[in-house]
């Protein structure tokens, strides 16, 4: 299958890309930085595009016969576009092409709900202010792009991480359809799940959860690890 990565150089991208191209299939990783893409194969094409540009984009998805997407920004209190503009040109360019499958990586964010084990610190403190102050653009943004994507008729399936961390490898992950109790999310499950949706069709236009059950860490170590490494 000849698939069309958006988000390739990122954290889940990367790790989508290699799975992939693991599963034998052909794949296209679309990142605006390809001189520093770190994969190489021979059923890898590495293209240089920005989502932002129609015509860009376009090309990208032509002769594709599937598109995920892992993009992602730096959340911040300023306006974000990417999600929701590069998702109407995705959008847009596979209705142009006959291109049908789509799996979009959103997260649990966008619907923020108290977790049962959170405890105060988590839910009373810590979402609230991420989700209503630190990065309300970019879960706003991502509103606007699940709506685009459920708008349209294409075969889409949306995925909504929890908190993505870091594994070495797939595990046992779990699928919910709709809202999960649940705070994490690996990288690598995530990665996964996307690709596995190529050969199944249950979850068509559907909203899912992905949820890793196994190895999660502590909601200090997943903040020194995951929030102050990058910070």
């Amino acid at each position: 299958m000849r698939i069309a990565v958006f988000g390739a150089n990122g954290p889940t991208g990367r790790l989508l890309t290699g799975q992939a191209l693991a599963a034998g299939h052909h794949v296209t990783a679309i990142t605006r930085q390809p001189d520093s893409f770190p994969l190489h194969h021979e059923r890898l094409d590495v293209i240089g595009a920005d989502v932002h540009i129609p015509m860009a984009v376009d090309a990208a998805v032509a002769e594709q016969d599937a598109v995920l997407s892992a993009l992602g920004v730096p959340a911040t209190k300023g306006p974000i576009t990417t999600y929701s503009r590069g998702m109407a040109n995705i959008v847009a360019a596979m209705q142009r092409h006959e291109v049908r499958r789509l799996a979009v990586v959103s997260s649990s964010g966008v619907d923020p709900r108290p977790y049962s084990e959170g405890g105060f610190l988590l839910n009373r403190i810590v979402l609230p202010y991420l989700t209503r102050v630190m990065a309300k653009t970019l879960y706003d943004d991502m509103r606007r792009m699940e709506a685009l994507v459920r708008a349209s008729d294409l075969d889409w399936t949306i995925l909504r991480p929890s908190g993505l961390y870091q594994l070495p490898s797939v595990t046992d992950y779990t699928l919910i359809e709709g809202h999960a109790d649940a705070r994490f999310t690996s990288r690598t499950d995530l990665a996964a799940s996307m690709l596995a949706l190529l050969d199944d069709d249950r979850y068509v236009r559907t909203t899912l959860s992905v949820v890793t059950t196994v190895d999660n860490p502590t909601f200090l170590q997943y903040v020194r690890r995951e929030v102050l490494a990058r910070s």
